[in-house]
């Protein structure tokens, strides 16, 4: 399973997930509540089926902009 959660996506929804879990359940006290899970397990495993289904990926964001593979090999004139 290809990773395409990064690391502030995944931060994101684990706070999230674990707002709507305690607001949800605190005023309405329903098993609704427990959807809350499914952002923070998707940012544990750092893989989104709907990211999957689009083509999207946060990954990329993560990368550093110096890692480049051609980073350096153009000359300036």
């Amino acid at each position: 399973m290809k990773h395409n959660v990064g690391s502030f996506d995944a931060a994101a929804r684990t706070v999230g997930g674990i707002l709507f879990v305690l607001i949800v359940h605190h005023h309405y006290h329903s098993w609704w509540s427990l959807l809350g899970f499914i952002p923070v397990l998707t940012a544990m495993l750092a893989f989104c089926p709907a990211y999957c289904l689009f083509h999207f990926d946060t990954c990329a964001q993560d990368a550093d902009p110096t890692d480049h593979p051609h980073h350096g090999t153009h000359s300036s004139v």
